[in-house]
């Protein structure tokens, strides 16, 4: 299951499902939740339920998991490195200040009693990492004028071009992939500020299967870099390879995560607005297949 479609194509984890359903050589199938970056906190998660075995998911979704007394997932120990040369070969990516290309700001600073779209409160890059800079500055989400949960990275890429705000952070392989698949976007679009790098969002295993299948799942991941057949689709999305890494590749952000929770006490169900969470919470909604 992924969390971070459509901000990263859902044709992308198709070709990673494909490989790793070769590899094991047993059906795979993918599910979309296209509404946020992973499980809520405190909310239902598809791990606990028995309904997904391998998930990828922003981060802080993957911190709130791992709290829980009986943890459903933990972390399956590879994680994907993009071709970005800031990253030098590391499972890092970044967040992007993006705002029109006309637009006279030229630092965050500028942004002042603006207006800002985030994509949604389990998302690490755009939305605990304002917060996060808030808090470096002492400041809350006062310092703008108008906040707006858009829903998805790629909605917050639209709402800054279409003029509605005046900007909004963007996880970098995201704006990479559509800037790079929409010339007219990237004309409207300049990026002021990279904050940065941060550890790529993890993929996360349900606890509960067999370790055979853990060690085999591993494997196949690792595999994707080596694999001629499930190359040309995922370098189309400028995908090098898997490495491995374990808790430690993490340890930071969680660090960081919990100071920011504590400097600023945010609630993530309060930073929806409350037709977004019904939709997101209700029982009679289900992810796509």
């Amino acid at each position: 299951m992924t969390y971070l479609s459509p901000g990263i194509p859902h044709a992308f984890y198709e070709a990673v499902v494909e490989h790793v359903r070769r590899a094991l050589g047993q059906r795979a199938s993918l599910m979309v939740e296209p509404r946020v970056s992973g499980p809520l906190r405190g909310g239902e998660d598809p791990f606990s339920r028995g309904e997904a075995d391998i998930g990828f998911m922003c981060t802080p979704s993957f911190f709130w998991l791992r709290e829980l007394e009986v943890p459903p997932v933990e972390l399956l120990p590879a994680a994907p490195v993009f071709e970005d040369v800031r990253a030098y070969g590391r499972p890092v990516y970044f967040s992007e200040v993006v705002v029109r290309r006309e637009s006279p700001v030229r630092s965050f600073l500028d942004l002042r009693r603006c207006s800002w779209a985030y994509n949604d409160p389990c998302s690490l890059s755009g939305y605990y990492n304002l917060l996060k800079k808030l808090a470096e500055m002492d400041e809350d989400e006062s310092f703008f004028g108008r906040v707006l949960c858009s829903g998805s990275h790629l909605s917050s890429m639209e709402a800054v071009a279409r003029g509605e705000v005046d900007a909004a952070i963007i996880d970098s392989n995201v704006l990479r992939i559509k800037l790079g698949s929409s010339p007219k976007l990237r004309r409207r679009l300049r990026v002021i500020e990279t904050w940065g790098p941060f550890p790529i969002q993890p993929v996360v295993l349900r606890s509960a299967l067999p370790q055979e299948l853990k060690n085999s799942l591993l494997a196949a991941l690792l595999s994707i870099g080596l694999h001629p057949s499930a190359s040309p689709t995922l370098a189309g999305f400028g995908l090098s390879r898997f490495v491995p890494v374990t808790y430690e590749h993490y340890a930071a952000e969680e660090r960081a995560l919990r100071g920011c929770e504590n400097a600023l006490s945010p609630n993530v169900l309060d930073a929806l607005p409350e037709s977004k969470l019904r939709e997101i919470t209700g029982a009679e909604n289900k992810a796509t297949t």
